[in-house]
């Protein structure tokens, strides 16, 4: 993908006629594929913060997209961290006190998120929104929200579920106070036919994850599908639901390489995919524009990278680009 837009790129500053275009295209896919820039313009540094815990594949996913539109543009590009969210706040003040040159901000708890939004706006500092906080993008002063509308994402889950005929769900939140999550859970119960229970966990702690979706599926038998709200907590459901004799179909939002092994497999019905290196990949590549270009997209609205429900039928064809780590 990021040897294409490349190209693209190079086709539309370098080239001219037919001849000279095609070179263009592919000196420049030749250049991003080697990890050297394709533009001429200034290393401006840009910083991404999110609310990822440790070890969230879902969040290597949106930086490998960052990092490979980064060498693209020319961009120093810095990364960081933090699932609590006066933590993550902290890390947006200190790339405000680099001067960084643009910023990319999650908010999933926008909240305790927006002073320090203010403060990047009020410094001159262009910021672009992804993945949670579309609600609150554009009234935080953001150029746009990159990601999926959260309700909508639900909605299309509580549709699926109805088509597979099931009657009784359980959605596992893992993160407290994220309000993404909370949208997800309940566009899903607006849009089912059946019933849909709330299951709060600790996402930090896989076991616990794992025991308290045991504990429901061996108290409630009736349960024919948990919906898990992010790719690594689908392997633990799959697990409680062996070990509490269920028969319920576990479900999950986003995709990795475990994701597409377990729909081919068909120990998982299917996953909602909101393509997480589109994220990381438009969200450096549209701070680029707007330095160089003042280019906006959205109009005012999210830029929006999914959902898509993927199913067996799909994975094949994704697995390839789950086990390279960017879908």
């Amino acid at each position: 993908m990021g040897a294409v837009l490349a190209a693209v790129l190079g086709a539309s500053l370098m080239g001219c006629s037919s001849t000279g275009g095609k070179r263009a295209e592919e000196r420049a896919a030749e250049e991003a594929a080697e990890g050297r820039s394709a533009v001429n313009t200034p290393r401006w540094t840009f910083a991404m913060v999110t609310h990822s815990g440790d070890g969230d594949t879902f969040w290597d996913i949106v930086q490998k997209g960052a990092d490979q539109a980064a060498d693209k543009d020319n961009i120093n590009f810095l990364y960081s961290h933090n699932d609590e969210a006066q933590q993550q706040a902290q890390l947006v003040q200190t790339a405000i006190d680099k001067g960084v040159d643009g910023l990319i901000v999650s908010l999933a708890k926008p909240d305790a998120m927006k002073a320090v939004i203010a403060k990047a706006t009020a410094a001159g500092i262009p910021v672009i929104t992804v993945n949670s906080g579309s609600a609150e993008s554009k009234a935080f002063g953001a150029l746009t929200h990159i990601g999926q509308d959260e309700a909508i994402a639900g909605e299309a889950v509580g549709d699926e579920l109805d088509k597979r005929g099931r009657k009784k769900a359980l959605c596992v939140l893992h993160e407290q106070g994220n309000v993404g999550h909370e949208q997800r859970c309940g566009g899903a119960k607006a849009s089912f036919d059946g019933t849909m229970q709330n299951l709060y966990v600790d996402g930090t702690n896989m076991p616990d994850v794992q025991a308290s979706i045991e504990a429901k599926l061996g108290a409630d038998k009736s349960i024919d599908a948990v919906v898990t709200l992010g790719a690594p907590f689908a392997a633990a459901a799959v697990k409680a639901k062996q070990t509490a004799g269920s028969k319920a179909e576990i479900d999950t939002f986003d995709l990795n390489a475990g994701v597409a092994t377990g729909l081919q497999n068909k120990t998982l019905g299917f996953a909602v995919d909101q393509q997480p290196y589109l994220q990381g990949y438009e969200a450096v590549d549209l701070l680029w524009l707007y330095r160089y270009n003042r280019n906006v997209l959205g109009g005012g609205l999210p830029v929006l990278t999914g959902p898509q429900i993927i199913t067996a039928d799909d994975a094949d064809e994704l697995a390839e680009y789950t086990q390279r780590g960017t879908r």
